[in-house]
């Protein structure tokens, strides 16, 4: 498995590759591109959102109280971030779309699904790098998306940190935790 930071290089060099060749495109401007790359965090935060909220749900009905409670917690905090991305369109006079989510299947496993939430935080961030980096943000877009990596980091480091803790204790032993 890829750590954090060769996912994010590998990453960031394709979006970048695409950031710039899109760059390129005539009459497409960096306030254009600025809220194409804003429509797509919204969708995939709302995804994420939705997804989060449902395994909460699936956790909670395990008996799983905690680890229900914090991704409630995380999907309100998603939610709230498509709020915020979804104003910044509308501020740059962009439409804002309600675009069609790709169907994600749920895991009943909780190490299997914290797998699956990593490698999606995983490439993500790299994602979102290869955009700050392209250069087409204005300072106030910059300045959202940065405080959202930020966020989207630390859920991230968290997520790594139950998965170190499983193998370091065993997954009953964490279970047992999270009730």
């Amino acid at each position: 498995m890829k750590d954090w930071k060769e996912a994010k290089l590998d990453l960031k060099q394709k979006v970048s590759k695409v950031a710039l060749e899109g760059s390129s495109l005539v009459g497409v401007t960096d306030k254009q591109k600025t809220i194409l790359v804003l429509q797509g965090v919204v969708t995939k935060a709302a995804s994420q959102s939705m997804t989060h909220r449902l395994e909460s749900r699936m956790f909670a009905k395990q008996g799983f109280t905690k680890l229900a409670e914090k991704y409630a917690a995380h999907a309100a905090e998603e939610a709230e971030s498509v709020e915020l991305f979804a104003d910044r369109i509308l501020n740059l006079g962009g439409e804002v779309k309600q675009q069609a989510q790709s169907a994600v299947e749920l895991c009943t496993d909780i190490e299997d699904f914290l797998k699956a939430d990593l490698k999606e935080s995983e490439e993500g961030l790299a994602q979102l790098a290869g955009v700050m980096d392209a250069g087409f943000l204005d300072v106030t877009s910059y300045e959202l998306m940065k405080d959202y990596i930020m966020d989207e980091e630390e859920d991230m480091y968290w997520t790594q940190s139950q998965l170190d803790m499983i193998a370091a204790i065993g997954k009953q032993n964490y279970l047992s935790h999270q009730l």
